[in-house]
């Protein structure tokens, strides 16, 4: 089958022809119908963020079809639509059982650790196939699998409480997802940092209230505060990965604030321990993948209209490689738009 895959870091991903991986007794085989394009991909390419075993299929947002189960699996049909929670685990070490599977001990991830979706078809325990409703596109099931999964799981981990005042730092496919879920989850007003017009602007269609993003973060975060009549924010959620926007989110908490730090960086972050923490009692919290039940809540808030990707998802290309560096390279000089995904089947196709 066809596959565009990372096989040397800091160069371009390639086209390559692999084979089908077998379907084992409690695994399903997936016809890939969508496979989203995200930020880690480019730090992945870079070599920033290790890939293992080398050459290895990138794409760890996915949906598609069901072709194969296999002989255990009683979950599961052919001809089920589903999307796939990208954390490949054990089930049954302390973390799975505490309801952390970011931790199990043998778990592995689409695309980063073991193969992944931008191929033809995908091998995963069935476990890991989330139904996905007719309602809801391939392309939406897909992205939700990341940039909404992510986003959801660092608002809980922020303890966003009803009532609050939300900062989302950065409105990618992370950032639509989250002022939408935030709203949903009671947040009184969310707050927008972000410098592209267009994203300013659907930022607002889906409940946002964007900030002047101009200047360093003190001057940012000034008016933050300056919207919110001089108290701040009660939870900041950072999805850039940059310095500057960590300290931007610390700087614009409110008393007790929390500071959930997502993106990716290599760059050290000076905190001054008093002012940006102690002073305020805030935190500063870091935020790691999703869980798998709040794959299930997703699906069902797309479902139910409540969750809304039809502007978020804005391009599709081909499983062809030179179209995925060129999303890479817009994604990786902030230019790109706000999700794209890979579509290696025609998608006027039947199941």
């Amino acid at each position: 089958m066809r596959a565009v895959r990372l096989v040397t870091p800091g160069a371009p991903v390639q086209d390559a022809q692999v084979s089908v991986p077998p379907c084992g007794p409690h695994d399903v085989c997936v016809r890939v119908r969508a496979a989203g394009i995200c930020h880690s991909d480019v730090h992945y390419r870079a070599g920033r963020s290790r890939v293992e075993p080398l050459p290895l299929t990138l794409g760890h947002e996915v949906a598609g079809d069901v072709v194969a189960v296999g002989s255990a699996v009683t979950t599961h049909a052919v001809g089920d639509r589903v999307c796939l929670h990208y954390l490949v685990t054990c089930g049954a070490c302390a973390d799975c059982a505490a309801g952390r599977e970011q931790f199990c001990a043998t778990g592995s991830m689409l695309g980063h650790f073991t193969d992944g979706g931008w191929a033809e078809a995908i091998v995963v325990p069935a476990r890991n196939a989330v139904p996905l409703p007719a309602g809801v596109s391939y392309a939406h099931g897909a992205v939700m699998m990341c940039s909404s999964a992510t986003s959801l799981h660092a608002l809980r981990k922020g303890r966003l409480a009803a009532g609050e005042v939300v900062l989302v730092v950065g409105a990618g496919g992370l950032g639509m997802s989250a002022i939408q879920l935030a709203r949903l989850e009671g947040a009184s007003r969310v707050l927008v940092v972000e410098r592209d017009p267009a994203k300013q602007a659907l930022a607002v269609r889906l409940g946002g209230e964007v900030v002047e993003a101009q200047g360093d973060p003190a001057t940012v975060a000034a008016r933050v505060r300056a919207a919110t009549g001089g108290r701040g924010v009660d939870v900041a959620v950072e999805l850039v990965g940059s310095g500057d926007t960590v300290q931007l989110a610390l700087q614009a908490l409110a008393p007790l604030g929390r500071a959930v730090v997502v993106g990716l960086t290599d760059v050290p972050v000076a905190v001054d321990s008093y002012r940006h923490l102690i002073g305020r009692e805030a935190e500063l919290i870091g935020s790691n993948d999703h869980l798998l039940g709040e794959l299930h809540e997703l699906v069902a808030l797309a479902a139910r209209g409540d969750l809304v990707l039809d502007e978020v998802v804005t391009q599709a290309v081909p499983l062809d490689a030179a179209a995925i560096n060129a999303v890479l390279d817009a994604l990786a000089a902030h230019r790109a738009p706000v999700r794209t995904v890979i579509e290696p089947h025609d998608p006027a196709l039947a199941p």
